[in-house]
């Protein structure tokens, strides 16, 4: 007889908390960080809307980084590493 995996759709609540920094007062010479969850376009969204961050805002560098697949959180590595790199992160989907 064959076996039936049931998943259940309920999340899990996660305990921790993080502390957000406030936001630049501008984005002039800062590094905004996109991070795409897979979905089709969002690499067409974030270099468009990165090339006019750079044009209208002063924006310094463009870092864009892919998570593994939409329906996973980002590894903390990830995380990480768009923590350090970037001053602001925009995450975002696109269909």
């Amino acid at each position: 007889m064959a076996r039936i995996r049931v998943l259940s759709p309920v999340g899990v609540e996660s305990s921790e908390t993080v502390t957000v920094p406030a936001l630049p007062p501008d984005l002039a010479n800062r590094t905004v960080g996109f991070l795409d969850n897979t979905k089709p376009n969002f690499d067409r969204l974030a270099g468009e809307m990165g090339q006019l961050l750079r044009e209208r805002y002063g924006v310094k560098a463009i870092v864009h980084r892919r998570k593994a697949n939409a329906s996973t959180a980002a590894s903390s590595e990830l995380i990480a590493e768009l923590a350090k790199a970037c001053d602001v992160v925009f995450a975002g989907s696109a269909d």
